[in-house]
């Protein structure tokens, strides 16, 4: 499968990439599908049965009520924020949805959504069933989805996620492995930034592909913004109040020269992201929602403190970041209930690592080398957020991993390149530890934190 750099950012909304963004999508694909086979007007009834993962910690990551938005024909890229209280109000008022905004039907979420809590399909954790039955009870549809990660979403049948294979075309530069990229970049006196330029315009022509990475960037600069100003509690019942905006206010008064304080700003603009996709905000899955804040708090470090940032260096970067999210996803996994927080916040403190490396000049040895840096220092990382909430440790940590980031690069640029531990080395021991790792520390809240910390 090749996958593009487009499907590692997503732009999407909160709290979570797996739980939130991949189940609107197959809910929607699911009404597609139905709707191809002719079936859509004849439904009269949708069961929704969430396993694993999605069924222990779905309500607190919002998994119900995306199952409905994707009933109803919304996009996470799509759909407005400041309407979704609104459209679920109505559902669950009137115990009636308008599959794809065109066949209204009964459904009351309390009956028609199942949360199957001592189930786990067989392929991964988070694994969801839709049904679709006709007035006298016969099925008409039935199909099965995993989220994989990074809101990908893949059917039972099929043996890959979706990606950009899907829109056909060869790219020059396979690579499944970091061996293999690295590769294709020495034999070819390539950059990794511009190897996957040339892969990219498979599917879209340089100019396009340029644009639509500023816009990325764009989404990511706006979140932030919202972040800071946006004050209160965060939703979910914890009483998480956000502290990016005051902490904002109070950096702005303390000193004329930011560089003083550049570990508040990059923890702050880490949490300002982490805080809006808490409260279900549009952010960039980057490669997931519990993940979005340390690439935009790195890339922010970049803009501000680093004196020849450029436009041209954010895209190189994110394109950069984006490959080093493809060895990840073919070769460990990219899902907190799949791998770990190792999988989310360690995969984007790896990407952020290898991007800043590349947008400051760093040697292909040396972007490889902050890449396993950054990942190595999160091996082991568990995913155990509070209620169940992608709150409590998910927004502190983004700042962690962001800080992290800068310095795996800082200690790659200081060295030759050379290092013992190669980038896939690193992958297969994340990998490892994420399939010896217990079950309740894989976004489960069935450990660690969540469960000797009192949600109050």
């Amino acid at each position: 499968m090749a996958v593009s750099v487009f499907d590692m950012f997503k732009i999407g909304i909160g709290p979570s990439s797996s739980h939130t963004v991949g189940p609107m999508r197959a809910a929607l694909a699911f009404c597609e599908d139905l709707k191809a086979q002719g079936g859509l007007e004849a439904t009269r009834q949708v069961v929704v049965k969430l396993y694993g993962s999605l069924a222990l910690t779905g309500i607190g990551h919002g998994t119900d009520k995306a199952v409905i938005l994707g009933l109803m024909g919304e996009t996470p890229r799509d759909v407005n924020p400041d309407t979704i209280d609104d459209m679920l109000a109505r559902v669950q008022e009137s115990k009636r949805i308008s599959l794809l905004a065109s066949h209204e039907i009964a459904f009351d979420p309390q009956i028609e959504i199942e949360f199957h809590k001592d189930e786990r399909l067989p392929r991964h954790s988070n694994g969801m069933g839709l049904v679709a039955f006709d007035e006298k009870g016969q099925v008409l549809h039935e199909e099965i989805f995993y989220s994989i990660g990074g809101g990908f979403i893949v059917r039972e049948h099929e043996e890959d996620g979706d990606g950009a294979s899907d829109e056909g075309g060869q790219i020059p530069y396979p690579f499944n492995t970091a061996e293999d990229l690295l590769s294709h970049c020495r034999n070819n006196q390539l950059a990794i930034w511009e190897l996957m330029l040339e892969n990219e315009k498979t599917w879209r022509d340089e100019a396009t592909v340029r644009k639509e990475l500023l816009a990325i960037w764009q989404v990511m600069q706006e979140c932030t913004q919202r972040g800071f100003r946006v004050e209160g509690n965060l939703p979910g019942g914890l009483q998480v109040s956000r502290r990016a905006p005051r902490l904002y206010k109070e950096l702005q008064e303390q000193h004329d020269d930011e560089h003083l304080d550049l570990l508040d700003w990059v923890n702050i603009f880490a949490m300002a992201v982490n805080e809006e996709n808490a409260a279900g905000g549009q952010v960039v899955t980057a490669p997931t929602n519990g993940a979005a804040g340390i690439i935009p708090a790195v890339l922010h470090y970049y803009k501000r403190f680093v004196t020849d940032a450029s436009d041209e260096g954010v895209i190189r970067f994110l394109l950069t970041a984006g490959a080093i999210g493809i060895l990840y996803k073919k070769n460990a996994g990219i899902s907190g209930a799949e791998m770990g927080c190792q999988g989310e916040v360690g995969v984007a403190c790896s990407m952020a690592a290898a991007g800043l490396t590349e947008a400051i000049g760093g040697s292909l040895g040396q972007v490889e080398n902050a890449a396993e840096i950054g990942m190595e220092h999160n091996l082991g990382l568990t995913c155990d957020p509070v209620g169940g909430l992608v709150q409590i440790p998910c927004i502190e940590r983004n700042a962690m991993g962001s800080l992290k980031a800068i310095n795996a690069s800082r200690m790659a640029m200081r060295g030759d390149g050379k290092h013992k531990v190669s980038l896939d080395q690193v992958i297969r021991t994340m990998r490892q530890t994420g399939d010896d790792m217990k079950s309740i520390y894989k976004e489960t809240s069935q450990g660690g934190l969540a469960v000797n910390v009192p949600e109050c």
